[in-house]
């Protein structure tokens, strides 16, 4: 059959509206498409316009935080905390202490967040410091088994600290997903519940953004985090002892307090020909202490067991940590004071250690 020119001419005009008819349809579906993405863009907008002033600059909340449950929160750090040179030194002491705690472990910690997060190490450290074992597999792979031993670790931490009066500021959700702020709140508990030898930076805050859900909808807000506080409202947390109870309630009879523990250890101390008039001071650098201690049990301490003119803040240090450790091979407790709180002149950590010592040799010639 062959087409007369007309015939053609009618089958390509056809052909063309159907053409134009279909790429119509396609510009309608691509323009809706459009403009509900141009909608979904201005909510977006207004919601991020609502949200931004309540955010610290830099913060960004990626889509794994949004993907939350009804009522459910999730917890991120803000930036620009990381960078607060008073948290940077919370990171290094707490990361050199466990360090030195799991040195026979072998175990090296480089960085909190990715070194903790799987239970391995927490769980060395608790028994190390507890002295307790903890029935758990040794070496984790999986998800399931790494939450599994964090959850008997905690159970186990928590069990400790709650009757000593910790707020439990971590879970397993928080550590095993690297909350860093969760991480440290945890260290910071054990290292201070613990009396561990380390000196903690006081008040580290850090902000963190809280993303929480309800009824559907994401509710932002900035809070700040209290890490640390005072070095004595951190160890308050422990058991009081009388001298507690005699310093906060009694200022007035500190000065005869002060007396009587000069009197004591000059009692000592003079029979080489020593003589103490500042308790805080002149027992900062150890070598005191350590002299009293070996008046007090009548042997001689060799000079190359301490630094006899002690210079730097270290060799104090060593000095004061050598006198405690004949303390506790004399029978004494180990002392609430850390060495490094007499080194740095806190007249309350020294007076304990002297307080300590009059009671147990008051009665020594």
């Amino acid at each position: 059959m062959s087409l007369t020119p007309s015939t053609s001419a009618s089958l390509q005009s056809t052909k063309m509206k159907k053409d134009e008819s279909f790429l119509g349809k396609l510009g309608g579906s691509l323009a809706r498409k459009k403009k509900s993405k141009e909608v979904s863009d201005r909510h977006e907008e207004g919601r991020n316009a609502i949200n931004a002033p309540l955010l610290p600059a830099g913060t960004e909340i990626h889509p794994e935080d949004t993907l939350l449950e009804e009522n459910a929160e999730r917890m991120m750090m803000d930036p620009t905390s990381r960078e607060n040179l008073k948290f940077k030194d919370l990171l290094k002491v707490l990361v050199d202490w466990i360090n030195s705690e799991l040195e026979e472990e072998r175990i090296i910690v480089k960085d909190l967040e990715e070194d903790c997060y799987d239970g391995q190490v927490l769980q060395k450290l608790f028994e190390k410091l507890s002295g307790r074992k903890l029935n758990v597999a040794e070496v984790t792979q999986s998800e399931i088994g790494q939450k599994q031993k964090l959850q008997t670790v905690l159970e186990a931490v928590n069990h400790l600290l709650r009757p000593h009066g910790w707020t439990v500021e971590w879970s397993v959700d928080s550590i095993h997903s690297k909350n860093l702020v969760a991480i440290v709140y945890l260290l910071v508990a054990l290292a201070m519940h613990f009396q561990a030898p380390i000196r903690l930076p006081e008040h580290v805050s850090v902000q963190v953004v809280v993303v929480k859900k309800r009824e559907g909808m994401l509710q932002t807000a900035v809070v700040t985090k209290e890490l640390t506080s005072t070095t004595e409202m951190m160890l308050g947390r422990f058991e009081r002892d009388a001298f507690d109870t005699l310093l906060d309630h009694a200022p007035d009879k500190l000065n005869v307090v002060k007396s009587s523990l000069i009197t004591f250890v000059n009692k000592h101390l003079n029979k080489l020909n020593l003589e103490v008039t500042e308790l805080e001071s002149q027992f900062a650098d150890g070598v005191y202490l350590i002299l009293l201690m070996g008046l007090l049990e009548d042997y001689f301490v060799p000079l190359y067991n301490f630094f006899l003119t002690p210079e730097s803040f270290e060799q104090k240090v060593h000095n004061v940590a050598f006198a405690f450790e004949l303390m506790q091979d004399g029978g004494l407790k180990k002392p609430k004071a850390r060495p490094e709180d007499v080194v740095n002149l806190n007249l309350k950590s020294t007076l304990r250690v002297l307080y300590n010592l009059f009671t147990n040799y008051k009665n020594s010639d």
